[in-house]
């Protein structure tokens, strides 16, 4: 049996506690935020997790939502919202393994050693370049550099540019011994 109450009752019913109330509003909306988040791409679990989420952000803003009578509206736009949002981290896991997938083995034990032998230049050099280019490595801004280094913030860049051209001396000076 349907429950008579209109959507803006059932929701005032719901935020005081009345079971029955959440019961109707999943009977009445459920299979259209179903139906939503399948027309969104998602498989059977995702839809899920749309459709759930939609329901969570509802029981969130209860007492906020301005217009209780389109408390349909509000889920299907919710969870349109959370199966896009599913979507996107989807597709970004998918890249990143693409990009994992498509790495050459070869070439990132070489980039491995070069940066090993990199960090290993950096070590020989003195202070302080070797803090400074440890800190510009882990991007830290040039107020950070300077207040860990205790340097006048102006003298960063200059102190960089020095630090940086030494390295390269080292660089160039061990590929022409190899």
């Amino acid at each position: 049996m349907r429950d008579a109450r209109e959507p803006a009752e059932l929701l005032l019913a719901a935020a005081g506690g009345d079971r029955s109330a959440w019961d109707a509003l999943e009977s009445r909306f459920g299979p259209r935020m179903w139906a939503v988040a399948r027309a969104c791409g998602l498989g059977p679990a995702d839809a899920a997790d749309a459709v759930q989420g939609a329901w969570l952000r509802l029981l969130q803003h209860l007492h906020t939502i301005r217009e209780p009578a389109g408390v349909g509206a509000w889920l299907m736009t919710t969870v349109r919202r959370e199966a896009l949002q599913l979507l996107r981290k989807e597709r970004a896991l998918i890249s990143a393994v693409e990009v994992v997938e498509e790495a050459d083995p070869a070439a990132a034990v070489l980039e491995a050693d070069d940066r090993r032998l990199l960090w290993k230049t950096v070590s020989t050099l003195q202070e302080p370049c070797r803090s400074l280019l440890q800190l510009v490595a882990n991007d830290l801004g040039n107020q950070q550099v300077a207040f860990r280094l205790g340097l006048p913030v102006g003298s960063v860049g200059p102190t960089k540019a020095r630090c940086l051209d030494k390295l390269r001396t080292l660089i160039s000076t061990q590929e022409t011994a190899q």
